[in-house]
């Protein structure tokens, strides 16, 4: 079965326009691009657009995993509850028929949209190039990654990355294991943000193995 991707809250917030939203909500992230290009024009997309590149998991009951609900005191029926205006399947207050409801599945419960899992924890990381001498600060690396990812992101600064040997302490790393799991430290959080921030990061060591491997 193939491994969920991981993002960082800063990456989804990137996508942030109507030619290009996503959102993360519940743990997940969700690429709405589709939703909004079949729906353009349409007034309800405006909550929407406006939480593009947010997590909007207040949105959400989180044992249900639907909409929040409240009675609504006008004609006391469960309704769902969307403070910042109806948007796109949300049906109206009251019975119309002028609303089309025969969009299937509501896109918060359509798997569809789904482009991968929002990082619980994101990380700072310093790779080290012991041949070159150069050194690429990652920042909001996600915990949940392994240093084969890893490797991914740090390929567009060296893309002969997966020719070397990771090391940290002079200890070989486990590329199908986590910075965690292979007893990586986190960074103190007390510099972070700071101008002695490097001196505190986690460092990672890269060893030429004389192989030109390039992804």
């Amino acid at each position: 079965m193939r491994r969920p991707k991981y993002f960082t809250p800063k990456e989804v917030s990137l996508h942030n326009t109507q030619g290009d939203i996503w959102v993360s909500y519940l743990g997940k992230v969700y690429n709405l691009t589709t939703l909004v290009k079949e729906y353009k024009g349409d007034v309800l997309l405006k909550p929407i657009v406006e939480c593009a590149g947010k997590d909007i998991s207040h949105w959400f009951d989180l044992k249900k995993k639907d909409i929040l609900t409240h009675v609504d005191p006008l004609t006391g029926c469960i309704k769902y509850y969307t403070p910042r205006g109806r948007f796109v399947h949300v049906p109206p207050p009251c019975p119309r028929t002028d609303w089309a409801n025969d969009f299937g599945r509501p896109w918060w419960k359509d798997n569809r949209y789904e482009v991968g899992l929002l990082s619980a924890k994101t990380r700072w990381i310093r790779i080290i190039n012991t041949l070159t001498s150069q050194e690429q600060r990652l920042e909001q690396v996600c915990s949940e990654e392994t240093l084969d990812e890893i490797l991914q992101r740090y390929v567009c600064y060296n893309s002969h990355a997966a020719s070397y040997t990771w090391k940290h302490n002079g200890v070989n790393l486990d590329m199908s294991m986590t910075l965690s799991e292979n007893g990586i430290p986190e960074e103190d959080e007390f510099y972070c943000g700071s101008a002695d921030c490097d001196l505190f990061s986690p460092s990672i060591c890269l060893y030429f193995n004389d192989d030109l491997t390039e992804l």
